[in-house]
């Protein structure tokens, strides 16, 4: 597909700051500074991710001071104060860590970020030692993808193969990343699935399909009005 990015492997970043679950406070704050991140994971000796170490991590220390809350309010925050009195990244990482493999499509990384509402995702092995992290710009790559080569992959992964040899009368349009399918088919229950699997390629924004059945021949079809009596009812 042209190099085109499928998998978390193809866009991650493979230069990744990662921490120690020792490091101090003030060396995660000068450390995400530094490499204008908003995210670290922490690493145990072996290199396996064990946590990670988020801006919302590190927040409570200003925002959740004990003095600044009655004993109503500490009740509500106690995890948060737990993380304001936190110095390491061991106290102050999320975990488990939310990770993904190199392997996974570019859509289902989206999807565990959405449910985690994280902005990135470690990217690690079976075992899971680092091996990079992918982040919401990133997951975004595809999108660049050139409307001749979008076209391409559906006219020949998509129409011709599910429709063989009426493929050559189908149109296939990509204009913006938005997809139109034009044409006749004879098996029109396959045209929701053709949309579907339009949908699914790389790249692509959005599918309109405007494929039809084959057209009425009112003399062999008797009981079906032809289009001209329809038209003047």
């Amino acid at each position: 597909m042209d190099g085109t990015p499928t998998t978390v492997r193809d866009v991650m970043t493979r230069r990744v700051l990662a921490l120690r679950s020792g490091a101090g406070f003030k060396d995660i704050v000068q450390a995400m500074h530094e490499w204008r991140v908003g995210a670290v994971p922490v690493l145990d000796d072996a290199g396996h991710v064990v946590g990670v170490v988020s801006e919302a991590d590190l927040l409570p220390k200003e925002e959740y001071r004990e003095d600044d809350l009655d004993r109503y309010g500490r009740t509500r925050h106690l995890a948060e104060l737990a993380k304001a009195e936190a110095a390491t990244a061991e106290e102050l990482m999320t975990s488990p860590p939310v990770t993904v493999p190199p392997d996974a499509t570019l859509g289902h990384a989206a999807r565990v970020m959405a449910r985690a509402r994280v902005k990135q995702l470690p990217v690690v092995d079976p075992e899971g030692t680092l091996l990079g992290i992918v982040s919401r710009s990133d997951l975004l790559k595809v999108f660049l993808r050139g409307d001749g080569d979008i076209a391409d992959e559906v006219a020949g992964d998509v129409v011709a193969r599910l429709f063989g040899a009426e493929a050559a009368g189908i149109r296939v349009e990509v204009h913006d990343g938005v997809v139109t399918l034009r044409g006749r088919v004879r098996e029109t229950a396959l045209v929701p699935l053709a949309a579907r699997l339009a949908r699914a390629v790389p790249g692509v924004v959005d599918v309109r399909c405007a494929l039809a059945g084959p057209p009425r021949h009112p003399d062999l079809d008797p009981d079906l009005p032809d289009a001209e009596s329809a038209r003047t009812r």
